[in-house]
């Protein structure tokens, strides 16, 4: 079975996404899809998570990355079907695969949560340095599992900056600076915001008492490595669980 076989498989069709959703992420290089999560898998998914962050203590998220300021997770396709929908909704896998022109598989599945008082990132793009418009390599989303609200961390990008030919370093004295055109991401828990990756974007401070959960299921085109190895690291309970569909989808 190959990618285009698998996305139909699993409900991706031409009319998935609205021409004017289309329109809006190519113009601005993200587009907030809501209502994606029902109530109860947002509260699923949040119990999940605060089980693991739990769980794994000081080595929550080393198979991929740790940040200080956050509670990071990873290899969360090994962690419960929970998470299942996360590289499956036909919605969301409609928005990677336009902006990666079909050609995609899951790099990684993480979470990041802002922690009080933490959270903020310098803006960056995913990719090691700027390319030309319309050549892309990565697109993320990022599941909103508590509200994204003006003061709780939630993630800023730069509209139209994934057509710059150019990174926040070459541009900003200071990337960790506030930018003129920033837009923080501000939604309700159960949306989903596909963004594609080369967009300048990153995390604000978390100026509240609580923490700010999110996941983060992060694609890339078919002939780039993982950002986590999905063949080394899938588990023999996870494959038997996964249609076929599904198992192209992560490359394994």
């Amino acid at each position: 079975m190959n990618i285009a076989q698998a996305l139909h498989d699993l409900g991706v069709r031409d009319n998935t996404l609205t021409a004017a959703e289309k329109a809006q992420l190519d113009r601005d290089g993200y587009l907030p899809l809501p209502n994606i999560l029902s109530p109860q898998q947002v509260a699923d998914l949040s119990a999940r998570l605060e089980a693991l962050v739990a769980a794994e203590g000081d080595r929550a998220g080393l198979e991929v990355h740790q940040e200080a300021g956050t509670d990071r997770l990873a290899d969360l396709v090994n962690k419960g079907s929970v998470f299942d929908v996360c590289h499956t909704h036909p919605r969301v896998l409609a928005g990677i695969a336009h902006v990666l022109k079909g050609d995609l598989k899951l790099s990684s599945l993480n979470a990041r949560v802002a922690l009080p008082g933490q959270g903020l990132q310098a803006l960056h793009a995913d990719w090691a340095g700027p390319v030309p418009p319309g050549d892309f390599y990565v697109c993320n989303s990022i599941w909103l599992l508590d509200d994204f609200t003006a003061d709780n961390g939630a993630t800023r990008v730069v509209p139209g900056t994934h057509n710059s030919g150019s990174t926040p370093k070459q541009q900003m004295a200071d990337p960790k600076a506030a930018h003129p055109d920033e837009v923080k991401l501000l939604a309700p828990a159960g949306t989903v915001v596909i963004f594609n990756s080369h967009t300048w974007h990153g995390g604000t401070l978390n100026t509240t008492d609580r923490r700010r959960r999110a996941l983060h299921s992060y694609f890339c085109r078919r002939d780039q490595p993982q950002q986590l190895d999905q063949r080394r690291f899938i588990r023999p309970e996870t494959l038997a669980r996964l249609s076929d569909a599904d198992r192209v989808v992560l490359d394994v």
